[in-house]
């Protein structure tokens, strides 16, 4: 069957389905690799950012998060704004461009303590404060606002389409087995399957350059990792705008339901990451977040990647504290020992850039273009401004 196996193309839905029972991960990271370098060729890159946990409240509880948190275990429900602006001063002069704003779902839904730190700063909702929040970053700092917020309606995604450069929402997975009691995302309406593809397909209408990937490990199969690739696939084969998929192995954390929960082995990462690059085809983005697989970078890209995602040099990863991010020299050497070179994009991908009409608001164009030193813009692919 993998002989069929085109590396100038995704597969079929059929032979995709079909891979769920191959377990040679050597070679279909084989053909994965030759399909990653028929587009990206020898370069892996990464977006330098900071990470803005604009809030820790949630309304779901997803049972292997220690992001979200209740309001008896905050200082403030919400990040003041001037923190948000200093932090995102600092992490400019760092050199980084992406400042990825991240949060629970609608908090105000489920803590009265969210509802009135939102009244009290003058807000109706917490996307209103995240749309003030990014508007101030975007035109004060020149940052790239990258928001994650969580499900959104319509409206909602035109309301923040014009404070950002891309937006993201993970799907995790598109199995409703694991919505079922005892399963990981029971009590998380917001983790139910086709609510999350409903917003991905909402942000395809809008134009909205997107984010999203799979969590491997919590309890689904290979055939339903399999299945909720397709189902990104067939949102972003009508619209076109999704940039990068994620593949995020499960870590287990302390003081959470999941705590004991056995994590995804290597094999299966690097399977489910040439999987995903098989379904996808040659130039979709596929990414593994670096921190979370320290020391097998290199069998990461020998898997069929050619990102590594947001990278901070100022800032942990709020969702996984106990992952430090690497520094960026032995990021880059690691690459270096898997026959690749590092570089830095931004947080929206050259081709979306290259289409700035159609896939950025009026008000995201200028910053955008002037991220991008003229150098660099030609040497990667973006819009050439001279």
């Amino acid at each position: 069957m993998l002989e069929q196996i085109s590396t100038q193309s995704p597969v079929s839905r059929d032979i995709a389905i079909a891979i769920a029972e191959v377990d040679d991960t050597s070679a279909l990271a084989d053909i994965a690799c030759q399909m990653r370098d028929a587009s990206h060729h020898n370069v892996i890159t990464y977006s330098k950012k900071v990470f803005i946990p604009l809030t820790h409240l949630c309304r779901d509880v997803c049972h292997y998060c220690t992001f979200a948190k209740t309001p008896k275990r905050i200082v403030s429900p919400y990040m003041p704004v001037d923190e948000v602006l200093e932090l995102c001063r600092e992490a400019a002069a760092l050199g980084c461009q992406e400042a990825l704003f991240t949060l629970g779902e609608k908090p105000e839904l489920r803590y009265k303590a969210a509802r009135e730190a939102l009244a009290e700063m003058g807000f109706a909702s917490t996307l209103e404060y995240v749309a003030y929040a990014a508007e101030r970053v975007l035109k004060e700092t020149g940052m790239l606002p990258h928001i994650n917020a969580g499900n959104m309606t319509a409206e909602e995604i035109i309301f923040l389409r014009r404070v950002s450069a891309s937006m993201g929402i993970m799907l995790e997975s598109a199995s409703s087995r694991l919505c079922e009691k005892g399963m990981p995302h029971y009590g998380s309406p917001d983790k139910i399957p086709e609510v999350r593809l409903e917003t991905m397909a909402l942000a395809g209408e809008q134009r909205v350059p997107f984010t999203t990937g799979i969590l491997i490990g919590i309890g689904e199969t290979r055939l339903e990792r399999i299945e909720s690739l397709l189902a990104i696939r067939d949102v972003h084969e009508k619209y076109g705008h999704i940039q990068e998929i994620i593949v995020q192995n499960f870590r287990a954390k302390p003081d959470t339901q999941m705590h004991s929960a056995p994590e995804p082995d290597l094999n299966e990462l690097l399977w489910t990451i040439a999987v995903a690059r098989l379904i996808f085809g040659p130039e979709m983005n596929i990414q593994a977040p670096p921190n979370l697989s320290p020391g097998v970078l290199p069998q990461l890209v020998h898997a069929g990647i050619d990102d590594w995602g947001g990278v901070s040099p100022l800032t942990p990863d709020h969702v996984n504290p106990e992952a430090p991010w690497p520094h960026l020299d032995n990021l880059a050497r690691e690459t270096e020992a898997a026959g690749k070179f590092l570089e830095q994009r931004l947080t929206v991908y050259p081709s979306y850039v290259k289409n700035y009409k159609y896939w950025l608001a009026d008000e995201t164009i200028s910053a955008v273009l002037r991220q991008g030193p003229r150098k660099r813009i030609r040497k990667k692919g973006y819009l050439d401004t001279r």
